[in-house]
């Protein structure tokens, strides 16, 4: 993970475009999968639906192009369909990730002067994770998550610090049992009640 005030090597660049692909595509793939009928289901984010969910990721996507003074095309809404709302933002970010000259481009972050494209590996690859195991959970699917994302996260959120837990961004930890799987412990950690 290129660090907030790292500088960036073109390997560095490649990493994040190679993630962020990764992450997307499968976040894609579950908002592909939600059954018709699944839309309006409650999802482990208070007062959140399947919808909201993906609504939220795709605003998320937007906030990534502010540093570039952009804003999202306008495109499908996710009430009129999600999966084309989410793929438009994705490949509006994508093209970002994609040029290394855009994704390295400096600027000052709340946490200090970054880049871009580190901006993007941090915050949109936490969103895609973590939103898509929200989604998965609210609408019947495979919620699981890969050990080394769950990793990249649990790092994320301790540099971060206390700001993780202000805003509304994750909730305050769960108590877990002691015998736990490290998913269920990584959930928690999240402010999620992985049961």
């Amino acid at each position: 993970m290129v660090g907030m005030n790292a500088p960036v090597t073109p390997a560095d660049l490649a990493a994040i475009a190679t993630r962020f692909h990764r992450l997307s595509a499968a976040f894609e793939r579950t908002v592909a999968a939600v059954p018709a009928d699944a839309w309006e289901h409650a999802s482990p984010c208070a007062g959140w639906t399947a919808r909201d969910v993906v609504g939220h990721v795709v605003d998320v996507h937007g906030m990534m192009l502010k540093p570039l003074g952009r804003t999202l095309a306008p495109g499908p809404t996710v009430a009129e369909d999600p999966l084309a709302s989410f793929r438009a933002a994705s490949a509006q970010v994508a093209a970002v990730v994609d040029d290394p000259a855009t994704c390295a481009t400096p600027y000052d972050g709340y946490f200090g002067p970054t880049t871009v494209g580190a901006t993007i590996d941090r915050f949109m690859g936490l969103d895609l994770i973590v939103h898509r195991w929200d989604l998965a959970r609210a609408t019947g699917q495979d919620a699981s998550i890969d050990a080394h994302d769950m990793d990249r996260v649990r790092s994320d959120v301790a540099a971060l610090g206390d700001s993780v837990r202000q805003g509304g961004v994750f909730g305050p930890a769960v108590d877990v049992p002691e015998h736990a799987s490290e998913q269920d412990r990584f959930l928690a950690l999240l402010g999620r009640d992985p049961r």
